[in-house]
């Protein structure tokens, strides 16, 4: 058992992908427990997608390619606040219009770029191929949006559960939404360096998801969508390298099994709950 565990960290590119997943995990997952709350998860979706302008505007110039993806993934996300502030466009029109736009001016551009195979892996996911630059890219990424959301955690919290309140007492739900945008959109990109565009919503959807099934206190929220990810990156991992299949799907695969079997148990706990409680009050009109 010990040399299953041990066997794929004696290669250098296994410790490296390890830690990149389960730093964009913590990372993805941390801002997950808003996305889920302010039920914003199609907005992490259509920023993923929108990144293919600045990867191909950073290719064609020899530019960094994460930087690209960042810069093209910041202005989806100020685009998309702009348009729907004062809720002039509601937020799901104004993801739909900046989505499709900027994915279309992507799909433009790449017509000029002579390879894809270049920036491919930013789209599908590579994690097994991430480098110390990279890694060094995605840390600082983490720093950042953790370092950010702890920092503004009560902020934050206040506005997502109750923005009418925090307007009340001087607190800016629009300033915290933008910050959120912003953040989120470096969260997205740091997922997109290791399972690529299409899987980076499950990352941070899913384990936010099932905590959220789990206990409904923010900070236990937090705790166990943080413990869920890692968790699902690192059988996600070890599941790909013992079964020669995509390190980012299997990662993707894990979380939404995790997701499942905690939707299995706590509705069994729900139902033998209410069974519980039915049965106490037919007990207790007996006696009476």
């Amino acid at each position: 058992m010990l040399n299953w565990l041990v066997e794929p960290l004696q290669h250098s590119f296994m410790r490296q992908a390890l830690l990149a997943s389960i730093l964009v995990g913590l990372t993805c997952s941390s801002l997950g427990v808003y996305v889920v709350l302010r039920r914003m998860a199609f907005l992490g979706d259509a920023i993923a997608h929108t990144t293919l302008p600045g990867l191909v505007i950073a290719y064609l110039n020899r530019w960094s390619l994460l930087w690209g993806a960042i810069i093209s993934a910041i202005v989806t996300a100020l685009g998309i606040g702009w348009l729907s502030r004062n809720q002039r466009l509601r937020e799901d029109t104004a993801i739909g219009v900046v989505f499709s736009g900027m994915f279309a001016l992507g799909i433009v551009m790449v017509s000029r770029a002579q390879s894809y195979r270049d920036f491919s892996h930013m789209l599908f996911g590579n994690v097994l191929g991430v480098t110390q630059s990279d890694l060094i890219g995605i840390g600082i990424v983490s720093v950042v949006v953790i370092g950010t959301l702890f920092a503004v955690n009560k902020e934050m919290a206040l506005t997502t559960v109750d923005p009418h309140h925090a307007q009340t007492i001087g607190l800016s739900a629009q300033r915290m939404r933008y910050l959120l945008l912003v953040i989120l959109a470096l969260a997205v990109v740091a997922g997109i360096q290791s399972v690529g565009v299409v899987m980076t919503t499950a990352l941070m959807v899913t384990p936010a998801a099932a905590a959220s099934l789990i206990t409904r206190r923010l900070h236990g929220m937090f705790i166990w969508s943080g413990i869920l990810s890692v968790l699902s990156n690192c059988v996600g991992l070890y599941a790909s390298f013992y079964l020669s299949i995509s390190s980012g799907g299997a990662i993707v695969l894990a979380c939404t099994i995790l997701f499942g079997a905690v939707y299995v148990v706590t509705r069994l706990r729900w139902r033998h709950g209410n069974t519980r409680h039915r049965e106490t009050c037919i007990a207790g009109s007996r006696r009476n």
